[in-house]
């Protein structure tokens, strides 16, 4: 069936629907209420078929690229905006835009149905009738939280009330002994209020602490002062927006986007009871250009997710298509009436004004950042796009021992945060990477694609990849990098080594002083000295193991046929006396069991 007989032939139901190039590539996925009405309009059908002329020029380009179409009927328009969100995140689509700052931000709150109440760090909502919340904090919620415990002597810790009597903290004045009758309700209840309104003035917080970082300097306590002082810090760093103050105790979320050439911003500003109490914000990087309405979409939709408190009053700096339908999704996830609202005057507006402010600063100070490297490896290595994230792969075992595999992430420098550990059962180079490349991609619907992988090995892991890669439907642009081998030895020396760079194009052997070489070796050494250090972690700790064992009778082959069973010493210790004697017999299971 041609590409237009399939559009004649498309259903008036709700639903996905999906364009791909002439190598099979998924260039966009898109939701329709009406799959046959919404797809028609990309297009027309007389005299000849062909792109509609009302077309921007990024989605003309995408239709004259489009020569399959795919769809998956839903039962409702929201099924259709949740699926869509998904599999543009799991197959990153080449014309659509993927947020990847999807994580949910956490909220301190406290439980004033409780007679001693205390405060908590939540990301989700927590059932109760009278639970107060304050944040989302986009950083420095840790730091707030303890800096609470630091100067009220609250109830420190969950179980102190369980355990009826006096602890360590009221020894060292930490806590007033409710759990004795130390304190009544009323002058607890004094604590908890004036710890409440350093949550909504940060700056009186900060003095605070200075204050007690001072006392702590004074009386030669420089480990506790310091501690405090970096504390500070990260507060101070995390109220960058500060100069609201309204008139109306209300609470707002407001969003606002603003674009610049390849890159755009989101910013979230939140307002608690009339004060900013966080900020965020996104970067958005594409070579083929943005759509506002999608950008206001993917922001709004992956930051409501189910199970976070919901405010009364959310703010957008301008219109956009999808708000109605997110206005009715967010209401039935929420079970409240919820509207999005574009003020055009008075407070709202200077507050929507505000967050577009905000948003140009954080693009004319990611204007600075260097790109010229990424634009040069893009052209280099034939890459579908500007590789702005790119993720590094390695293995290492000894003797099939320990084996192990390592991920490593780059966004403008290494984000050692978002790095991965795998620990793998394959006993070759071959199939390790093939175990690990496979549940990295199994992990796509919850942490997206990077725009580049960097293999560490050359065509046939280079070629191994690709295939996996592409069994899971995403557009990734794959390399690897062999080391250069003389007299038989791999040389890593950076900066030295003629290492070679596989692509689907071929075979690269650049100069070792090549920026571009450089880069892609930056990324590879980073990753092998990720999963050596982890590698010694584990053989360390097998060796621990396995000499326990030996050392309660368990001979050195008796070990490896446990190993080759259960795989793991941690399947070891998990498994059942009735499964260990099926392996080893009763006299040497019941020594494990035992151990």
């Amino acid at each position: 069936m041609t590409l237009e007989e399939k559009i004649r032939e498309l259903p008036s139901l709700p639903g996905i629907y999906q364009y791909f190039d002439e190598s099979d590539r998924l260039l966009y996925i898109g939701k329709a209420k009406v799959l046959k009405t919404r797809v028609k309009n990309y297009f027309r059908f007389t005299p000849d078929f062909q792109a509609a002329n009302n077309l921007s020029p990024r989605i003309a380009k995408m239709i004259f690229e489009t020569v399959r179409l795919e769809y998956i009927v839903v039962d409702s328009e929201h099924d259709a905006l949740i699926l869509e969100n998904s599999l543009i995140k799991q197959l990153r689509p080449k014309y659509n835009i993927l947020l990847r700052d999807d994580k949910t931000y956490p909220y301190i709150y406290i439980d004033l149905n409780e007679e001693y109440p205390r405060f908590e760090i939540t990301r989700k909502v927590v059932r109760g009738s009278n639970i107060k919340y304050f944040g989302p904090f986009s950083q420095g919620a840790r730091e707030i939280y303890d800096s609470l415990y630091e100067l009220f002597p609250l109830v420190q810790k969950k179980s102190c009330l369980k355990g009826g009597k006096l602890c360590l903290f009221y020894q060292i004045k930490k806590c007033l002994g409710p759990c004795e009758g130390k304190v009544d309700t009323r002058s607890y209840k004094k604590l908890v209020d004036e710890a409440i309104t350093l949550l909504y003035n940060k700056k009186i917080l900060v003095k605070k602490l200075e204050k007690k970082m001072l006392g702590f300097a004074e009386n030669l306590l420089f480990e506790e002062a310091t501690t405090l002082r970096d504390r500070i810090a990260k507060i101070t760093a995390a109220q960058s927006i500060s100069n609201i103050d309204l008139a109306k105790l209300e609470d707002y979320d407001i969003f606002s986007i603003m674009i610049e050439k390849k890159v755009a911003c989101g910013m979230r500003l939140f307002i608690r009871e009339g004060k900013v109490v966080s900020s965020s914000h996104t970067l958005f990087k594409s070579d083929t250009g943005f759509d506002k309405d999608e950008l206001y979409t993917r922001l709004l939709l992956e930051y409501y997710k189910e199970g976070i408190p919901l405010v009364k009053h959310i703010l957008v700096f301008e219109e956009f298509s999808e708000k109605e339908t997110l206005e009715s999704l967010f209401s039935k996830r929420f079970s409240k009436s919820v509207m999005i609202t574009i003020p055009q005057k008075g407070e709202k507006k200077r507050l929507v004004d505000l967050a577009m402010l905000n948003a140009k600063e954080i693009l004319r100070l990611s204007g600075k950042q260097d790109t010229h490297i990424l634009e040069e490896l893009k052209t280099l290595l034939h890459l579908e796009k500007t590789p702005y994230v790119i993720e590094g792969y390695d293995n290492s075992h000894l003797q099939g021992e320990a084996t192990v595999g390592a991920m490593i992430k780059w966004e403008n420098k290494f984000l050692k945060k978002e790095y991965r550990h795998y620990n793998l059962t394959s006993r070759d180079e071959y199939a390790q990477m093939k175990e690990m490349l496979e549940r990295r991609c199994e992990s796509f619907h919850k942490n997206p694609p990077p725009d580049l992988m960097v293999i560490d090995g050359g065509e046939t892991l280079l070629k191994l990849a690709i295939k996996i890669v592409k069994l899971s439907g995403a557009n990734v642009d794959i390399v690897a990098i062999a080391k250069e081998k003389r007299d038989s030895k791999a040389q890593r020396a950076k900066g030295k080594a003629n290492d070679i760079i596989c692509t689907k194009e071929g075979l690269l052997k650049l100069s070792h002083a090549d920026k571009r070489l450089q880069f892609v070796q930056t990324i590879r050494d980073e990753s092998h000295r990720f999963v050596i250090n982890y590698h010694r972690k584990q053989k360390l700790k097998s060796d621990k193991e396995v000499a326990l064992l030996q050392k309660k009778g368990v001979g050195e082959a008796t070990i490896r046929k446990l190993l080759q069973y259960f795989e793991t010493f941690s399947n070891i210790e998990k498994a059942s006396l009735e499964e260990l004697e099926g392996v080893v017999g009763t006299k040497i299971a019941l020594i494990i069991q035992n151990i």
